[in-house]
Protein backbone atom coordinates (compact mmCIF):
# COMPACT_ATOMS: atom_id res chain seq x y z
CA UNK A 1 0.00 0.00 0.00
CA UNK A 2 1.43 3.13 -1.11
CA UNK A 3 0.09 6.68 0.82
CA UNK A 4 2.91 8.65 0.18
CA UNK A 5 2.76 12.57 -1.54
CA UNK A 6 6.65 12.50 -3.85
CA UNK A 7 7.81 9.79 -1.70
CA UNK A 8 7.01 11.17 1.90
CA UNK A 9 4.63 9.50 4.13
CA UNK A 10 1.57 11.85 4.72
CA UNK A 11 -1.69 11.54 7.35
CA UNK A 12 -4.08 13.02 4.77
CA UNK A 13 -7.67 12.09 7.04
CA UNK A 14 -8.67 14.19 9.29
CA UNK A 15 -11.59 13.82 12.06
CA UNK A 16 -13.84 15.70 9.21
CA UNK A 17 -13.46 12.12 7.18
CA UNK A 18 -16.01 10.22 9.76
CA UNK A 19 -18.03 7.92 7.32
CA UNK A 20 -15.80 7.71 4.23
CA UNK A 21 -13.53 4.36 3.17
CA UNK A 22 -9.47 5.43 4.35
CA UNK A 23 -6.23 3.30 4.21
CA UNK A 24 -3.92 4.05 6.90
CA UNK A 25 -0.27 2.90 8.07
CA UNK A 26 0.17 2.55 11.56
CA UNK A 27 2.60 1.52 14.01
CA UNK A 28 1.59 -1.49 16.08
CA UNK A 29 3.48 -0.50 19.23
CA UNK A 30 6.27 1.75 20.34
CA UNK A 31 9.52 1.63 18.50
CA UNK A 32 10.84 1.36 21.45
CA UNK A 33 9.33 -1.82 22.24
CA UNK A 34 9.92 -3.43 18.50
CA UNK A 35 6.81 -2.14 17.31
CA UNK A 36 6.35 -2.33 13.47
CA UNK A 37 4.24 -1.17 10.74
CA UNK A 38 0.97 -2.45 9.45
CA UNK A 39 -2.11 -1.08 7.73
CA UNK A 40 -5.55 -1.00 7.84
CA UNK A 41 -8.41 -0.43 5.02
CA UNK A 42 -11.97 0.40 5.82
CA UNK A 43 -14.36 2.74 6.82
CA UNK A 44 -13.55 5.93 9.40
CA UNK A 45 -16.37 5.25 11.96
CA UNK A 46 -14.72 7.24 15.05
CA UNK A 47 -12.20 9.95 15.94
CA UNK A 48 -12.52 10.56 19.80
CA UNK A 49 -10.34 11.42 22.35
CA UNK A 50 -6.78 10.61 19.82
CA UNK A 51 -8.34 7.71 18.80
CA UNK A 52 -9.18 6.64 15.12
CA UNK A 53 -11.59 3.44 14.43
CA UNK A 54 -11.60 1.73 11.37
CA UNK A 55 -14.16 -0.93 10.48
CA UNK A 56 -12.89 -3.27 8.03
CA UNK A 57 -15.36 -5.37 5.34
CA UNK A 58 -15.63 -8.25 7.48
CA UNK A 59 -17.15 -6.24 10.35
CA UNK A 60 -14.29 -5.97 12.77
CA UNK A 61 -12.90 -2.77 14.93
CA UNK A 62 -9.42 -1.61 14.59
CA UNK A 63 -8.33 0.98 16.89
CA UNK A 64 -5.41 3.33 16.81
CA UNK A 65 -4.38 5.71 18.82
CA UNK A 66 -3.81 8.83 16.95
CA UNK A 67 0.07 9.36 17.87
CA UNK A 68 0.72 5.87 15.95
CA UNK A 69 -0.66 7.19 12.72
CA UNK A 70 1.93 7.32 10.56
CA UNK A 71 0.33 8.06 7.02
CA UNK A 72 -3.61 8.06 5.63
CA UNK A 73 -5.54 9.44 3.07
CA UNK A 74 -9.41 8.64 1.41
CA UNK A 75 -10.01 6.08 -1.38
CA UNK A 76 -12.45 5.18 -3.22
CA UNK A 77 -14.99 2.81 -2.69
CA UNK A 78 -13.93 -1.17 -3.21
CA UNK A 79 -13.56 -1.40 -7.41
CA UNK A 80 -16.59 -3.81 -8.72
CA UNK A 81 -15.77 -7.19 -8.18
CA UNK A 82 -15.00 -9.65 -11.15
CA UNK A 83 -17.00 -12.11 -10.40
CA UNK A 84 -20.56 -13.14 -10.04
CA UNK A 85 -23.58 -10.88 -11.58
CA UNK A 86 -23.05 -6.96 -10.46
CA UNK A 87 -25.70 -6.29 -7.30
CA UNK A 88 -25.76 -3.32 -5.18
CA UNK A 89 -26.39 -3.78 -1.13
CA UNK A 90 -29.62 -1.96 -1.25
CA UNK A 91 -30.73 -4.84 -4.00
CA UNK A 92 -29.39 -8.28 -2.61
CA UNK A 93 -30.59 -7.01 1.31
CA UNK A 94 -34.46 -6.22 0.10
CA UNK A 95 -34.36 -9.50 -1.64
CA UNK A 96 -32.60 -11.14 1.17
CA UNK A 97 -35.71 -10.16 3.53
CA UNK A 98 -38.47 -11.51 1.15
CA UNK A 99 -36.72 -14.42 1.38
CA UNK A 100 -36.97 -14.90 5.01
CA UNK A 101 -40.64 -13.34 5.81
CA UNK A 102 -41.49 -12.61 9.88
CA UNK A 103 -44.70 -13.41 11.50
CA UNK A 104 -45.11 -9.87 12.25
CA UNK A 105 -43.18 -6.85 11.87
CA UNK A 106 -43.74 -3.32 12.44
CA UNK A 107 -41.99 0.15 10.57
CA UNK A 108 -39.68 2.23 13.06
CA UNK A 109 -38.89 5.13 10.37
CA UNK A 110 -37.46 3.12 7.39
CA UNK A 111 -36.45 0.69 10.30
CA UNK A 112 -38.46 -2.32 10.31
CA UNK A 113 -39.15 -4.24 13.43
CA UNK A 114 -39.20 -8.56 12.73
CA UNK A 115 -40.53 -11.13 15.46
CA UNK A 116 -41.25 -14.80 14.34
CA UNK A 117 -41.89 -16.07 17.94
CA UNK A 118 -37.54 -16.65 18.41
CA UNK A 119 -37.40 -18.65 15.34
CA UNK A 120 -34.08 -17.53 13.79
CA UNK A 121 -32.29 -14.25 14.45
CA UNK A 122 -32.82 -13.12 10.91
CA UNK A 123 -36.73 -13.39 11.50
CA UNK A 124 -36.35 -11.96 14.92
CA UNK A 125 -34.26 -8.62 14.31
CA UNK A 126 -34.58 -4.67 13.08
CA UNK A 127 -33.58 -4.21 9.62
CA UNK A 128 -32.26 -0.74 9.57
CA UNK A 129 -32.41 0.03 5.60
CA UNK A 130 -32.42 3.68 5.98
CA UNK A 131 -33.20 6.36 8.95
CA UNK A 132 -35.55 5.69 11.60
CA UNK A 133 -36.90 9.03 12.33
CA UNK A 134 -35.28 9.71 15.60
CA UNK A 135 -31.42 9.43 17.33
CA UNK A 136 -30.19 6.07 17.02
CA UNK A 137 -30.26 5.51 20.54
CA UNK A 138 -33.73 6.18 20.72
CA UNK A 139 -34.93 3.84 18.57
CA UNK A 140 -33.05 1.50 20.10
CA UNK A 141 -34.72 2.37 23.06
CA UNK A 142 -37.86 2.03 21.12
CA UNK A 143 -36.59 -1.63 19.27
CA UNK A 144 -35.64 -2.96 22.59
CA UNK A 145 -39.47 -2.23 24.18
CA UNK A 146 -40.83 -4.04 21.10
CA UNK A 147 -39.48 -7.10 21.43
CA UNK A 148 -39.35 -6.94 25.15
CA UNK A 149 -43.01 -6.79 24.73
CA UNK A 150 -42.77 -10.01 22.65
CA UNK A 151 -40.52 -12.04 25.26
CA UNK A 152 -37.80 -11.90 22.41
CA UNK A 153 -33.89 -10.83 22.75
CA UNK A 154 -33.36 -7.84 20.65
CA UNK A 155 -31.12 -8.13 17.90
CA UNK A 156 -29.97 -5.64 14.81
CA UNK A 157 -29.11 -7.08 11.67
CA UNK A 158 -26.10 -5.07 9.92
CA UNK A 159 -24.03 -5.37 7.17
CA UNK A 160 -20.36 -4.29 6.28
CA UNK A 161 -18.16 -4.30 3.22
CA UNK A 162 -20.09 -2.63 0.44
CA UNK A 163 -20.96 0.57 -1.13
CA UNK A 164 -23.72 1.78 1.01
CA UNK A 165 -23.20 -0.54 4.06
CA UNK A 166 -23.83 0.32 7.63
CA UNK A 167 -20.42 0.60 9.14
CA UNK A 168 -21.29 3.64 11.21
CA UNK A 169 -24.38 2.37 12.72
CA UNK A 170 -22.32 -0.71 13.75
CA UNK A 171 -19.79 1.91 15.27
CA UNK A 172 -22.67 3.66 17.10
CA UNK A 173 -24.28 0.21 18.89
CA UNK A 174 -21.05 -1.00 20.10
CA UNK A 175 -20.39 2.50 21.96
CA UNK A 176 -24.11 1.86 22.92
CA UNK A 177 -22.92 -1.33 24.66
CA UNK A 178 -24.23 -3.95 21.91
CA UNK A 179 -22.23 -6.90 21.24
CA UNK A 180 -21.68 -8.89 17.64
CA UNK A 181 -23.17 -11.90 18.11
CA UNK A 182 -23.00 -13.70 15.06
CA UNK A 183 -21.15 -12.87 11.28
CA UNK A 184 -22.06 -14.39 8.11
CA UNK A 185 -21.06 -13.53 4.42
CA UNK A 186 -24.05 -13.22 1.83
CA UNK A 187 -22.09 -14.59 -1.63
CA UNK A 188 -23.54 -14.36 -4.91
CA UNK A 189 -23.09 -15.85 -8.58
CA UNK A 190 -24.02 -16.65 -11.86
CA UNK A 191 -27.36 -18.89 -11.81
CA UNK A 192 -26.58 -20.49 -15.33
CA UNK A 193 -23.35 -22.02 -14.47
CA UNK A 194 -24.61 -23.70 -11.19
CA UNK A 195 -27.81 -25.07 -13.49
CA UNK A 196 -25.34 -26.58 -15.74
CA UNK A 197 -23.09 -28.56 -13.06
CA UNK A 198 -23.83 -32.34 -13.88
CA UNK A 199 -26.80 -33.37 -11.92
CA UNK A 200 -25.23 -35.53 -9.28
CA UNK A 201 -25.73 -39.13 -8.01
CA UNK A 202 -29.01 -38.98 -6.51
CA UNK A 203 -32.57 -38.54 -7.34
CA UNK A 204 -33.62 -34.70 -6.67
CA UNK A 205 -37.39 -34.79 -5.70
CA UNK A 206 -38.72 -30.66 -5.94
CA UNK A 207 -42.23 -29.47 -4.47
CA UNK A 208 -43.60 -26.57 -3.59
CA UNK A 209 -44.17 -27.38 0.11
CA UNK A 210 -41.89 -29.24 2.49
CA UNK A 211 -43.25 -31.77 4.59
CA UNK A 212 -42.69 -34.15 8.02
CA UNK A 213 -39.41 -36.01 6.79
CA UNK A 214 -37.86 -32.48 5.39
CA UNK A 215 -38.67 -30.66 8.82
CA UNK A 216 -36.91 -33.80 10.60
CA UNK A 217 -33.57 -33.36 8.63
CA UNK A 218 -33.90 -29.31 8.70
CA UNK A 219 -31.11 -28.56 11.22
CA UNK A 220 -33.28 -25.79 13.24
CA UNK A 221 -36.06 -28.33 13.51
CA UNK A 222 -37.22 -27.95 17.24
CA UNK A 223 -40.38 -28.61 16.67
CA UNK A 224 -42.35 -27.57 13.97
CA UNK A 225 -44.62 -24.43 15.55
CA UNK A 226 -46.60 -21.80 13.93
CA UNK A 227 -43.65 -19.43 13.21
CA UNK A 228 -41.17 -22.07 11.38
CA UNK A 229 -43.85 -22.76 9.01
CA UNK A 230 -44.82 -19.44 8.13
CA UNK A 231 -41.23 -18.75 7.32
CA UNK A 232 -40.07 -21.68 5.85
CA UNK A 233 -43.52 -21.04 3.24
CA UNK A 234 -43.48 -17.42 2.80
CA UNK A 235 -41.55 -15.57 0.07
CA UNK A 236 -42.32 -15.07 -3.64
CA UNK A 237 -41.75 -18.24 -5.13
CA UNK A 238 -40.51 -20.77 -2.87
CA UNK A 239 -39.28 -24.43 -3.26
CA UNK A 240 -38.34 -27.45 -1.44
CA UNK A 241 -35.59 -30.21 -2.36
CA UNK A 242 -35.36 -33.30 -0.82
CA UNK A 243 -32.88 -36.21 -2.11
CA UNK A 244 -34.62 -39.57 -0.91
CA UNK A 245 -32.71 -41.98 2.10
CA UNK A 246 -32.95 -45.34 3.43
CA UNK A 247 -35.58 -44.43 6.21
CA UNK A 248 -38.25 -41.84 5.86
CA UNK A 249 -36.04 -38.97 6.71
CA UNK A 250 -34.09 -37.61 3.09
CA UNK A 251 -30.45 -38.47 2.58
CA UNK A 252 -30.22 -34.13 1.43
CA UNK A 253 -32.67 -30.91 1.18
CA UNK A 254 -32.70 -27.56 0.45
CA UNK A 255 -34.78 -24.49 0.05
CA UNK A 256 -34.70 -22.15 -2.85
CA UNK A 257 -36.93 -18.67 -3.36
CA UNK A 258 -36.88 -17.16 -6.80
CA UNK A 259 -37.54 -13.27 -6.31
CA UNK A 260 -37.05 -11.88 -10.02
CA UNK A 261 -33.33 -12.02 -11.44
CA UNK A 262 -32.44 -13.57 -7.70
CA UNK A 263 -32.79 -17.00 -6.57
CA UNK A 264 -31.71 -17.63 -3.14
CA UNK A 265 -30.47 -20.78 -1.84
CA UNK A 266 -31.54 -21.30 2.34
CA UNK A 267 -31.57 -25.02 4.58
CA UNK A 268 -28.94 -26.92 2.42
CA UNK A 269 -28.75 -29.79 4.49
CA UNK A 270 -27.03 -33.04 4.02
CA UNK A 271 -27.04 -36.15 6.61
CA UNK A 272 -23.65 -36.68 8.41
CA UNK A 273 -23.11 -40.01 7.35
CA UNK A 274 -23.65 -39.02 3.43
CA UNK A 275 -21.64 -35.99 3.43
CA UNK A 276 -18.76 -36.26 0.70
CA UNK A 277 -21.13 -37.90 -1.77
CA UNK A 278 -22.01 -34.81 -3.94
CA UNK A 279 -25.28 -34.35 -2.44
CA UNK A 280 -25.34 -30.72 -1.43
CA UNK A 281 -24.15 -29.78 -5.09
CA UNK A 282 -26.90 -31.72 -6.75
CA UNK A 283 -29.77 -30.16 -4.36
CA UNK A 284 -28.67 -26.74 -5.48
CA UNK A 285 -28.25 -27.58 -9.19
CA UNK A 286 -31.52 -28.89 -9.05
CA UNK A 287 -32.91 -26.14 -7.83
CA UNK A 288 -31.21 -23.74 -10.06
CA UNK A 289 -32.51 -25.53 -13.36
CA UNK A 290 -35.77 -24.81 -11.53
CA UNK A 291 -35.19 -21.23 -11.09
CA UNK A 292 -33.85 -20.95 -14.16
CA UNK A 293 -36.77 -21.62 -15.66
CA UNK A 294 -38.59 -19.40 -13.78
CA UNK A 295 -36.78 -16.87 -14.88
CA UNK A 296 -33.79 -16.10 -12.15
CA UNK A 297 -30.14 -15.24 -13.40
CA UNK A 298 -28.14 -14.20 -10.28
CA UNK A 299 -27.95 -16.56 -7.09
CA UNK A 300 -27.38 -15.48 -3.38
CA UNK A 301 -26.87 -17.66 -0.80
CA UNK A 302 -25.95 -17.12 3.41
CA UNK A 303 -23.28 -18.50 5.27
CA UNK A 304 -21.77 -18.00 8.82
CA UNK A 305 -17.87 -16.98 8.74
CA UNK A 306 -17.14 -20.10 10.74
CA UNK A 307 -18.70 -22.41 8.67
CA UNK A 308 -15.39 -23.31 6.90
CA UNK A 309 -16.99 -26.47 5.08
CA UNK A 310 -19.84 -24.86 3.43
CA UNK A 311 -17.60 -21.74 2.72
CA UNK A 312 -15.39 -24.19 0.88
CA UNK A 313 -17.71 -25.64 -0.91
CA UNK A 314 -19.80 -23.17 -1.79
CA UNK A 315 -16.15 -21.25 -2.84
CA UNK A 316 -15.66 -24.31 -5.63
CA UNK A 317 -19.21 -23.59 -6.65
CA UNK A 318 -17.89 -19.87 -7.00
CA UNK A 319 -19.87 -18.01 -5.23
CA UNK A 320 -17.99 -15.11 -4.29
CA UNK A 321 -18.58 -12.43 -0.71
CA UNK A 322 -20.60 -9.69 -1.77
CA UNK A 323 -20.68 -8.51 1.47
CA UNK A 324 -20.80 -9.32 5.02
CA UNK A 325 -23.94 -9.02 8.14
CA UNK A 326 -23.66 -9.16 11.43
CA UNK A 327 -26.33 -9.30 14.69
CA UNK A 328 -25.90 -7.56 17.34
CA UNK A 329 -27.46 -8.01 20.81
CA UNK A 330 -27.22 -6.00 24.06
CA UNK A 331 -24.65 -6.83 26.39
CA UNK A 332 -27.04 -7.73 29.16
CA UNK A 333 -29.45 -9.69 27.05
Amino acid sequence: MEITDGGRLEVRVTRADVGKRVSVRYVTDSASAGGRFTDAVGVLTSWDESVLTITRKSGESVRIPELRLVAGKIVPPAPARRRGPAATFAELSRAAARAWQPVESEALGDWTLRAADGFTRRANSVLPTGDPGRPVAEALEAARAWYADRKLTPYVQTATGAEGTQELLCADLERLGWHREVTAELRIAALAPLADREPGPAEVLLARSFDEPWLRRYQRFTGAGPAMRHVLSAGPSVWFAAVPGTGEVPAAIGRCVVDGRWAGFMAIEVAPEQRRRGLAGAVMTALARRALDEGASAAWLQVEADNHGARALYEGMDFAVHHHYHHYRPAEA
